[in-house]
Parts: C-alpha cells; structure tokens; sequence
C-alpha cells in the first residue's frame, strides 16, 4: 500500500502518465491530508502541497476536488480552483492526486452554509434539504494553484 509523503518529485517534473494541471508545484514534499484535516489552524494562511485519494469532482465545471485520506474518508481537504483556470477531469474520482495552494479558512453563517451546500447538492445531482443544516459551519479549502493527478 502507497502511504503519504513518498513522492519527492514536483519541483523537477510529474511522474510518467500524471496529469499535470495549473501551475507546477513548488513544495518538495506533500503533507499528508489527514495531518491537515487534523490540524487546519496550524495551515491556516499557508501555501501547502497535500497529497490524497479523490472522491469528487464538480461536475459543472470541474473547479473543486476533494481529497481525503486513502485509509480514512473522513479526514478530507476541498481543494477549489479559480473557474476556468484549472478544469479538474470529471472522471477523476479513485485516482490519488497532489494539489497545492493556500490553506483559507471560511466561517459561514447558518444562511451560508444552507447557500453552499444547496449548491454542491445541485452541482453533484444529489436531493438537499436546507433543514438539515442546524448551524454556521467553519470550513477550510485549499485554494489551489496547480495539482498533479498520478496514474
């Protein structure tokens, strides 16, 4: 099984067969999800690479993923791109992928929160019923600059 951090590759070039999107990655090394879902503060306002398993892809546009970690969902990190800078293949969920960009932290009120999840209901055709969100959420996302998608 490939675990995290393994990949010491990106400031030079991707691995054969990767897609390589946006920007190329800068940092040496990735920082696993799971350490950032567990720790966002500590991220929080940084430029970090993390590396996971993705699960979704907007199907609209194409301009979030999410990645978590290989051997826990739960631990999960969106990363969202400008519109139309980079177009996340819609056929990437199961791939592992690299992304790299600043850690924003977002502190939604209950309204907000209704607004962003109706809204990733719609993009990804699923049912959304607004009572489901109790309260105002805090959320962190990577806002990405460039990613590579492994093969």
């Amino acid at each position: 099984m490939r675990l995290f951090g393994c990949l010491f590759l990106l400031a030079a070039a991707a691995p054969a067969g990767s897609v390589e999107l946006g920007k190329k990655l800068a940092l040496p090394s990735p920082t696993p999800v799971a350490d950032v879902a567990a720790n966002p503060e500590r991220y929080a306002g940084k430029i970090v690479q993390i590396e996971g398993r993705i699960t979704e892809v907007c199907q609209m546009m194409g301009c979030w993923v999410q990645l978590v970690n290989p051997t826990n969902s739960r631990q999960a990190i969106r990363v969202k791109v400008t519109d139309g800078e980079i177009v996340f293949p819609k056929d990437s969920p199961g791939k592992m992928a690299i992304a790299e960009g600043k850690l924003v932290k977002f502190e939604l009120t209950r309204e907000q929160a209704v607004a962003r999840a109706k809204h990733e209901a719609e993009e990804q055709g699923r049912p959304f019923r607004p009572e489901s969100v109790k309260t105002g959420v805090t959320i962190y996302q990577l806002q990405g600059s460039g990613a590579v998608i492994l093969e």
